[in-house]
């Protein structure tokens, strides 16, 4: 990890709220927050803490109310629709508690899916989706569908499908929160294996202590507050 570099990712004055009726709900609150390139950083907090949002604002599937998002240099918060969906494809890979694969396709093609969307000839989606598939250990299981996989499986196929692009970041939503301890400890180590390995920068929420204790570094909120960005 180059600390000396700039932020990956520089948050300053973020703020969120959702109308509900006729009522104003401040969920996130003038939040600072820069996460390096390369690092592995835990968001916790209570139900209702805001740490989902604060996920989905650094993915660029929200947009804030006020405040400023910078992931590699581009101010996320003012990128129109259209933008930031091309920005979201190009940049960001998700891992999701429930995997989110579609049911009717092999993990090969799960794991195709995000490229789908580049300019890559079908020879080179193979051969991206053959190197990923490798990575996490299933290339024998390349042609099963979902409900061929145990828990464990399918979530390293949905790490597979995150990392297909080569995404600068990677953002995790309770990716262990459907998993048996054993096999949640299996999926944190691979998680691991990427930062150490591969330089990637993931970000994951979880409720869970003994899986933001492998992250490197704690980001604790509370109401919509960041109380403490200690090392994990």
């Amino acid at each position: 990890m180059d600390t000396g570099a700039p932020p990956l990712i520089r948050i300053r004055g973020l703020a969120k709220s959702y109308h509900r009726g006729e009522q104003d709900i401040a969920v996130l609150l003038d939040i600072d927050l820069d996460v390096r390139r390369g690092e592995f950083v835990a968001l916790m907090g209570p139900s209702g803490s805001g740490k989902s949002t604060l996920l989905n604002l650094i993915a660029g599937i929200d947009q804030p109310g006020a405040g400023t998002i910078e992931v590699d240099g581009v101010d996320i918060a003012t990128l129109g629709e259209g933008a930031l969906a091309d920005w979201r494809a190009a940049n960001v890979g998700f891992i999701f508690q429930f995997y989110n694969l579609i049911p009717v396709l092999s993990a090969f093609e799960n794991v195709e899916l995000p490229l789908l969307l580049t300019d890559l000839s079908a020879r080179q989606r193979r051969e991206r989706v053959a190197q990923v598939l490798e990575m996490v250990a299933l290339s024998d299981r390349a042609d099963h569908l979902p409900s061929e996989l145990s828990g464990g499986q399918q979530q390293r196929v949905a790490i597979a499908r995150a990392l297909v692009t080569d995404p600068t970041l990677i953002v995790a939503d309770e990716p262990t929160g459907d998993l048996d301890r054993a096999t949640g400890e299996e999926v944190l180590s691979l998680l691991e294996q990427l930062v150490a390995e591969l330089g990637k920068t993931i970000v994951m929420v979880t409720h869970d202590p003994k899986a933001a204790a492998r992250a490197g570094r704690l980001v604790h909120l509370e109401k919509g507050v960041l109380v403490d960005a200690a090392a994990a």
